[in-house]
């Protein structure tokens, strides 16, 4: 019959990528990354070779650093090194849903900007943003790389990994 709700689910499976430098990957990027997962399969985690900011770590450290985080999330989720447009790459993997995730309205302006360049360099590849929980919602890769400098608690700001890998940069604090 049609349009009987069954109570069963049937999910179309599509997938996207959540893209970015991830230097460090903090709470909320895992935060983004867990819940993109319940919704996107597969879902690839694109670490991006070079950018225009400066990283403290290399594409396969943060690969790494991404791969270790995320054990125990459930979902089809793979990590990937990327070089170049992120549509290329899109098209290049046959995914077509980019995940941005917003801490705050201040992100919007800068992310919407983005989108809208995709959308014009790549018709076919459509935006979606998450916002992260409120509990990360402060959490900057910025901020943590400041406050690791400083030798401050990462234990709230990113995942236990990565936080040793900070402190193995920066030092911990004298007891």
């Amino acid at each position: 019959m049609a349009g009987k709700n069954t109570g069963t689910t049937s999910a179309v499976s599509v997938g996207a990528v959540y893209a970015g430098t991830f230097d460090a990957l903090t709470n909320g990027h895992r935060d983004v990354i867990e819940r993109a997962a319940r919704i996107f399969s597969p879902l690839v985690v694109a670490v991006a070779e070079s950018s225009t900011k400066g990283v403290l770590f290399k594409s396969a450290e943060r690969k790494e650093l991404i791969e270790g985080a995320i054990q125990g999330i459930p979902g089809d989720i793979r990590v990937e090194i990327f070089e170049g447009l992120l549509v290329d790459y899109c098209h290049k993997v046959g995914l077509r849903t980019v995940i941005r995730g917003l801490r705050a309205v201040s992100d919007y302006e800068y992310e919407a900007q983005m989108a809208m360049i995709n959308r014009d360099l790549a018709e076919d590849i459509e935006t979606v943003f998450l916002m992260t929980s409120r509990r990360s919602s402060f959490i900057s890769s910025s901020v943590v790389r400041d406050i690791a400098k400083w030798k401050g608690d990462l234990s709230k700001l990113v995942p236990p990994n990565v936080a040793e890998k900070l402190r193995g940069v920066f030092g911990s604090r004298p007891a």
